[in-house]
């Protein structure tokens, strides 16, 4: 365990995919991009949705398929392959059908997003289930740490990049070259860490007859675990920034006159305050302080919503997008890493998946923030995020790392 070679194509994944995925990053470019082609607030928080998380359900199936492999990588390459077509599709179709055809041009994007994201729900397992193999529990959350900072320096790259693109090519030209640029950006990311070296794993349960009597295990676990229950309400409230996080961006261009460049100079301080603060994010995981560094970002979430009230000014808006991108980290570090240090390693796709099932329910607060926004307003969506996040910062405080 803890082979630097491995730590290294670690990181080299996560720089390689920031880089891809930034240049539709689902708080700031993508409702950009939805709207631009006639989507409205609902269409903006399901594409969000999309983006964020894979498929709820398959990663339960996936897990339930995946508990009995004793190797896990093969499949994941498979996943990356899909992950890159849809991407390098989406470019394609922006390209192809653009402002001619604006209704077949959002359901391409909605298509390769759910593409991308339905793979993802198959991935998640397998990648977390490597990780744990080849990591040791310190190590692993110290490799994540450095792999989200490097993720946070090509995110840096890839909103600068992203943002010259936006100011030198007319849209919708600029967001399909965006697209297809880095689908290959992205591939390097898959291919370093599809060649990790991935030991065989020793105690692997005997899986269920059927996916329904899996289910039925897998809620008795969830019933039986107490600890476990609140670390998935916690971490599920802990994602109802997102109610607000995708709006935030166009509460902005009604205030304040977003260009190409403004929207980099938003994006660069997400990716700097991302990367700068996976150095405390790495401090405090090398002494196993998972627990602390959750309560310190959802803290973080609350003062950067809290700031939306304001607005009305770029570094207002740049302040919150630092904040949230330092807090989106750290709150992934401290979730991915306390559920693997809870699950007994037999059980633990099965751990992984529960809570990544419920959890990532929560991707779906965007699609609930663009319905409150269809017949409310900024200050009622604000104010209900707050409350929401709130509850989870209690529940963060009876968590044990």
């Amino acid at each position: 365990m803890d082979k630097k070679l491995n730590h290294y194509k670690n990181v080299l994944h996560g720089f390689f995919l920031s880089i891809g995925t930034t240049i539709a990053e689902p708080h700031t470019i993508l409702p950009l991009i939805v709207t631009h082609f006639g989507g409205g607030a609902i269409l903006v928080g399901l594409y969000s949705a999309l983006l964020k998380g894979g498929v709820v359900l398959i990663q339960l199936y996936a897990a339930f398929r995946a508990q009995s492999y004793p190797y896990m990588l093969k499949y994941l390459r498979r996943v990356f392959l899909v992950r890159f077509i849809a991407w390098f599709f989406i470019g394609v179709s922006i390209i192809l059908f653009g402002d001619e055809y604006k209704e077949i041009t959002l359901f391409c994007i909605g298509l390769g997003l759910f593409a991308f994201s339905f793979s993802a729900g198959f991935g998640t397992i397998y990648f977390k289930e490597i990780t744990a193999k080849i990591f040791t529990h310190k190590f692993r959350g110290k490799t994540m740490a450095i792999r989200q900072f490097f993720a946070g320096f090509g995110a840096l790259l890839s909103g600068a990049g992203a943002g010259y693109i936006l100011s030198t090519f007319e849209a919708p030209l600029s967001y399909g070259i965006l697209f297809i640029i880095s689908t290959f950006l992205m591939g390097f990311g898959y291919l370093a860490f599809g060649l990790v070296e991935e030991p065989i794993k020793e105690e692997v349960p005997k899986k269920e007859k059927s996916f329904g009597l899996f289910l039925k295990n897998a809620y008795e676990i969830l019933q039986n675990d107490k600890l476990f229950q609140v670390q998935i309400f916690t971490f599920f409230f802990a994602s109802s920034y997102l109610l607000s996080l995708p709006f935030i961006i166009i509460d902005a261009q009604n205030s304040i006159d977003l260009g190409g460049k403004e929207i980099g100079l938003i994006i660069t301080a997400q990716m700097v305050g991302a990367m700068l603060s996976n150095i405390i994010w790495g401090k405090l995981s090398s002494l196993g302080f998972y627990k602390r560094i959750s309560n310190i970002t959802i803290l973080m979430f609350f003062f950067a919503i809290s700031l939306a009230f304001v607005g009305g000014s770029i570094w207002i808006y740049m302040g919150i997008f630092f904040i949230v991108g330092a807090a989106i980290d750290g709150n992934r570090l401290a979730s991915e890493n306390l559920i693997i240090y809870i699950a007994p390693q037999e059980r633990r796709p099965v751990y992984i998946a529960l809570q990544n099932n419920i959890v990532s329910i929560g991707i779906f607060f965007s699609i609930l923030g663009g319905l409150i926004l269809s017949f409310s307003n900024y200050t009622v969506l604000y104010t209900l995020t707050l409350f929401l996040l709130l509850g989870a910062f209690l529940g963060s405080l009876k968590l044990k790392d």
